[in-house]
C-alpha cells in the first residue's frame, strides 16, 4: 500500500519540552569553546533554525559567524544536550504525543518524519532521551539551513528517498507551535496544523492562517482521523 499522506512534526514546544536544556547547551559551547560568560542567548531562538540561531548568537559577541565555527559551535552544542537533559527532571513530554505518534506509526498509509530547526544529532538525541527517536525515519533538520522554507524542501526530499514515492505536497501536514511552523508548510504547499503548547501568541498564530489550531496532540486524532 502507498503513502497517501506525510505528517512532519516540529520537536520542541510540539513533542517535547526541555526545561532550558538547549538553552544551557548553547551557552555552555559558548563558554568552552570561546570563554563568553553569559545567562541569556539574547537572540530569537522561536521557531528559527539552530545555524541562523548560532550565527546570530556568534555575531552578537563579536565572534565571525564563519560555516567553520557555526559548525564548530553546534557540534560542541549537541555534544552538551544529553547531559544538560539528564540534569532537568522537568524535562517532559507533551500531552497526547506518544500515542498519537504510535497510532500513526500502525497506519499503512501515513508515514510520520521530522521538520524541526534543530541540528539533525540535536533532534535525535533529544528525542532518543524521551525515547522518541524511533518514530521518526527521516526529516528535515536546522543545521544547514538559515530558512525555515528550506528545512522544509528538505523534508519533503527526504520522505520521498525514504519512501520511494513521489509525494504529494498537498497531502502533508506540518504539526508545530510557531509560525514559522505554519510559514514553511506552506512555501511547500503544505497544510499547517498549529499547536498551542508552545511560546507563541495565539493571536500571532492565527494571523498566518493555518488549517487548524489545536490545544494539544490529544486533538490531532480527530483531525487525521487517526
Amino acid at each position: 500500500m502507498s503513502i497517501e499522506t506525510v505528517v512532519f512534526f516540529d520537536i520542541d514546544g510540539t513533542l517535547i519540552k526541555t526545561a532550558g536544556a538547549s538553552r544551557a547547551s548553547m551557552l555552555r559551547a559558548l563558554r568552552e569553546l570561546y570563554g563568553v560568560q553569559a545567562n541569556e542567548l539574547y537572540v530569537d531562538a522561536v521557531g528559527r533554525t539552530d545555524r541562523a540561531i548560532v550565527r546570530d548568537l556568534l555575531a552578537l559577541h563579536g565572534l565571525e559567524p564563519t560555516d567553520r565555527e557555526v559548525e564548530r559551535f553546534l557540534a560542541r552544542y549537541v555534544e552538551y544536550l544529553p547531559g544538560e537533559l539528564r540534569r532537568r527532571p522537568k524535562a517532559h513530554v507533551l500531552p497526547g504525543v506518544p500515542d498519537v505518534l504510535e497510532r500513526l506509526s500502525r497506519r499503512p498509509d501515513v508515514a510520520i518524519g521530522l521538520l524541526t530547526g534543530n541540528a539533525r544529532h540535536g533532534a535525535y538525541r533529544k528525542l532518543r532521551h524521551f525515547g522518541l527517536d524511533h518514530f521518526f525515519p527521516f526529516g528535515g533538520f536546522g543545521d544547514r539551513w538559515l530558512d525555515r522554507a528550506d528545512v522544509a524542501k528538505e523534508a519533503l526530499e527526504a520522505a520521498e528517498k525514504s519512501l520511494g514515492q513521489t509525494i504529494d505536497p498537498g497531502k502533508c501536514w506540518v504539526v508545530g507551535d510557531t509560525v514559522h511552523d505554519v510559514t514553511c508548510a506552506r512555501a511547500i504547499g503544505a497544510k499547517a496544523i498549529a499547536v498551542l503548547t508552545g511560546w507563541s501568541l495565539v493571536s500571532d498564530l492565527y494571523a498566518v492562517g493555518p488549517d487548524a489550531v489545536i490545544d494539544d496532540l490529544t486533538e490531532l486524532d480527530t483531525l487525521l482521523k487517526c
